[in-house]
């Protein structure tokens, strides 16, 4: 644009600049179109026609007003001090909105006082609109001034002022925050007389707030309370979900779950998805890690196999280490599960359920079945399956196998390799080799100290 005359930039395509980059927090771009703006062209045009022809032009308050928006996102009040100047500077006395966007500065970087102090400057000049005293419930919200954030608003009100939705919304959270939830449900008459917005974001929003401030009873009444007016939705029931869990109360997170779960026996039609909400990986993930920190190994094998069965699949970084606690608590389903989901989806196992099957059949006395799962499934890249992890695996697991286990495992495993070379094999036959040789010699030693203990007593 600014290497052409015909297309270089006037005051409207100045806005459209300074609004976009306003909105995306982009401060120093902002400073570098209004330093073109006030600079002459760096190229020389050919003017002879237009010999008065000067690109030159001031900020005015749009794009002043976008800098202030491009400080709200950036936390930056010098840049709201710097706005004022230049107003100050060109003549211009700052309006409401250019006051209200300062305050949005002030609130976003912390400085209450000056928040208040600009409030004081609009009501010299001006009478205070709806987004104005929305920055100011807002603030004395951020305060703890809950008192003082309703008498804010029926100020506005008995001066005649329509609040917005987005007022009586920060109100009502504000409420919330302070434990006041029957006050706040009140707020959502005036939000309904003023805009449209879906019911079902407004109770989500007070729940929110509500659980923001450890008060779980006060969000499973809002929760309760808004099924009489709209149906929660999957983002609500998740954020009840957490809250319950995160205050301790699994039984009533259980109860939501399954509610989600029974949902989608009534579902026949597209149409009921509208009105009946079913659970999703996150409700999923949030209810087995629950069970994992609870070591509820029954409930965590139920829901794990609901995942299944919705359609959802095994992460190894999520379910992995659950799967394998799981085993050592005794509940050996979840990770027969586990493989027989893969082999369905054909999925390589992770090495680590690999080595744990092993384990799994050779304490059944299957020792065929156990070096199938090397032969079929070990990658020789993973160090999962070298000499020493065999070995740690041995040492962890040994008590799990009969006592002739190991022999037979270095003999089968013998002959698989006189077939076919496998290294994943070859390390599982010289760690058994080498624990043998290592039981045996603990052995000996301490019988030699027992024969020792008797030899001197007699």
């Amino acid at each position: 644009m600014l290497d052409q005359m015909a297309s270089y930039p006037d005051m409207v395509a100045y806005h459209c600049i300074a609004v976009t980059l306003g909105q995306a927090g982009h401060i120093k771009e902002l400073f570098d179109v209004i330093d073109i703006m006030r600079s002459p062209p760096k190229k020389k045009f050919k003017t002879e026609f237009l010999e008065k022809w000067d690109p030159r032009l001031e900020p005015d308050v749009i794009v002043y007003n976008s800098v202030l928006n491009a400080c709200v996102r950036r936390e930056k009040w010098e840049g709201a001090f710097w706005v004022l100047q230049q107003l100050g500077q060109q003549g211009q006395h700052p309006s409401s909105t250019t006051y209200g966007l300062v305050m949005e500065v002030m609130l976003a970087c912390g400085k209450y006082n000056l928040v208040h102090d600009f409030f004081k400057k609009v009501q010299k000049s001006y009478i205070p609109n709806a987004l104005i005293y929305k920055v100011l419930v807002n603030t004395l919200w951020k305060e703890g001034k809950t008192n003082e954030a309703i008498m804010a608003v029926e100020e506005m009100e008995n001066r005649g002022i329509v609040g917005n939705a987005g007022l009586y919304y920060d109100l009502a959270r504000c409420l919330c925050s302070a434990g006041r939830c029957h006050e706040a449900l009140k707020q959502i008459d005036k939000m309904c007389k003023v805009a449209n917005k879906p019911l079902v974001v407004t109770y989500t929003g007070l729940i929110q707030a509500c659980l923001e401030s450890c008060d779980i009873e006060s969000g499973a009444y809002i929760f309760n309370h808004m099924k009489k007016f709209c149906s929660p939705n999957l983002v609500t029931c998740n954020i009840m979900l957490k809250g319950f869990l995160d205050n301790g109360m699994f039984e009533e997170a259980k109860h939501l779950f399954i509610m989600l779960l029974e949902n989608s026996n009534s579902i026949k039609h597209e149409e009921d998805y509208k009105v009946k909400v079913i659970p999703d990986i996150y409700s999923f993930n949030t209810m087995l890690d629950a069970c994992a920190i609870e070591k509820k190994w029954e409930d965590l094998e139920f829901v794990y196999e609901q995942m299944l069965r919705y359609g959802h699949h095994f992460n190894g970084k999520r379910h992995l280490r659950m799967i394998l606690d799981a085993r050592r608590a005794g509940k050996e389903e979840l990770l027969e599960m586990t493989w027989k989901h893969l082999v369905e989806t054909g999925r390589d196992p992770p090495p680590l359920i690999v080595t744990e099957m092993f384990c799994v059949r050779l304490e059944q006395g299957d020792c065929a079945a156990a070096l199938s799962y090397l032969v079929n499934f070990a990658y020789v890249e993973s160090q999962v399956f070298s000499r020493k992890s065999w070995s740690k695996v041995l040492v962890e697991n040994a008590h799990r196998f009969e006592e002739h286990a190991l022999d037979e495992v270095v003999r089968e495993g013998n002959i698989l390799l006189a077939g076919n070379e496998n290294l994943a094999v070859r390390h599982l036959i010289e760690s058994c080799k080498e624990f043998q040789r290592a039981k045996r010699s603990s052995t000996e030693v301490e019988v030699g100290r027992i024969f020792q203990t008797e030899a001197a007593l007699v």
